[in-house]
């Protein structure tokens, strides 16, 4: 008797973690705070965010991670000096290319992207505006730097004029591992 109520007891057990499993996963779904919000949905963007991701961008990221000798070891920092045009002035090894966004639709000005051989997420990210040149002067801006959405070998930074509009300005850029 006692091994009958033994087994009774465990399936009485997972039928209700299995009942509030699935409830609890059907009122996630139908609550209409758990769905995304429309301005979240790719194709459909706001000023600030991230260009739209090609699949030419997406084939260049790819090739160039499969391509990878291996990442910095921890406590090292792969970096980069980026002109105002997008041109990767100087670099460290891990760092494959650079990129401006043209200005146009779902574009803005000050749009860039590097891309490394090896994935950026989790990793410290951080750029300040500033050239090479021999004066070293560099213009007056805020720079924001973030993984790039869907790439995860790449980073993307906006650079802004003093007065917060969207501007070309060259930049740093150091990852560290």
């Amino acid at each position: 008797m006692a091994t009958f109520l033994k087994r009774k007891a465990t399936v009485v057990v997972l039928a209700a973690l299995s009942l509030t499993l699935a409830g609890g996963g059907i009122a996630a779904a139908a609550h209409p705070a758990a769905k995304a919000p429309a301005e979240a949905q790719p194709g459909a963007r706001q000023a600030g965010q991230q260009p739209p991701v090609t699949a030419a961008e997406t084939r260049a990221a790819r090739s160039a991670l499969n391509a990878t000798l291996a990442a910095p070891t921890p406590g090292l920092v792969a970096w980069a000096v980026v002109s105002s045009n997008g041109t990767l002035l100087q670099h460290s090894a891990n760092v494959v290319s650079a990129k401006k966004f043209a200005p146009g639709q779902g574009q803005f000005a000050g749009q860039y992207q590097v891309t490394l051989d090896y994935a950026v997420n989790l990793k410290g990210l951080h750029a300040t505006i500033g050239t090479n040149d021999a004066a070293n002067v560099p213009p007056a801006g805020e720079v924001a730097v973030a993984p790039r959405y869907l790439i995860p070998n790449a980073v993307f930074v906006q650079t802004r004029s003093s007065s917060g509009g969207y501007a070309d300005r060259p930049f740093h850029l150091l990852i560290a591992n």
